[in-house]
């Protein structure tokens, strides 16, 4: 109750010692370094997926409308040679299949060859990330910093992300090795740069509440659900 809480009024919540640190050093040995800041397409890892469907479903299952889906995996590495910051902005996009003009889908766009869309918002709410963080994240390595209560304020153009950014504040998302950090995608977010040796690995994963209306069809489609991931 306390996170359906959280999540209503806050939009996240964190979810402490989901993976032990067994857990995670083995997903450290599967996951390698990033590409870059970050490696799209890991729910076509079938360890991932695996996950994603098992041990990680059940923390989102309460907190939408239908079964959760997985339907997109990026592995987050902020290093030293990876040290990056994100502006303030909300998670927008679905990653598709292939681009298919559907009435309130748009506009698109591409990235890394892969067709973005931005849907209804009404679909945007019935949506759920998972931040599973793979080391300690603090405000010295580039632990998220979010603006509470912002999901509930549909999209959001420059002059309103501005006006958030004045009017409401901050608050740190410190995480340690395991925990879970459940967020909903309207949530106004963004991170520092690091200023410390440490890494910041996070393998973020989308979930949706509801199916595509055809022919649109997920980038990183889930199948059938797998037995209980080993890994966790």
């Amino acid at each position: 109750m306390t996170h359906a809480s959280d999540l209503d009024a806050l939009g996240f919540a964190i979810v402490p010692q989901v993976l032990d640190q067994t857990a995670c050093e083995a997903l450290h040995d599967l996951l390698g370094d990033a590409d870059g800041a970050g490696t799209r397409g890991m729910l076509h890892l079938p360890e991932v997926m695996r996950l994603a469907q098992s041990l990680l479903v059940d923390l989102v299952r309460p907190h939408l409308p239908a079964q959760p889906i997985p339907v997109r995996g990026i592995y987050f590495d902020k290093r030293l040679e990876t040290n990056w910051l994100v502006a303030w902005h909300q998670d927008l996009t679905l990653a598709l299949k292939e681009r298919v003009e559907v009435p309130g889908f748009g506009p698109w766009s591409v990235k890394e060859g892969v067709p973005h869309v931005q849907p209804p918002v009404s679909l945007l709410e019935q949506m759920l990330s998972i931040r599973l963080h793979l080391d300690d994240a603090d405000s010295t390595n580039g632990a998220l910093r979010v603006l509470p209560g912002t999901h509930r304020l549909g999209r959001l153009n420059a002059d309103a992300i501005r006006s958030c950014r004045e009017t409401r504040e901050e608050v740190l998302c410190e995480a340690k090795t395991g925990d879970v950090l459940l967020m909903r995608p309207l949530l106004l977010h963004a991170s520092s740069r690091s200023t410390s040796e440490r890494r910041r690995r996070v393998l973020h994963i989308e979930f949706a509440g509801f199916d595509l209306p055809a022919p649109l069809d997920w980038h990183e489609r889930a199948g059938p659900l797998y037995a209980r991931a080993a890994i966790g």
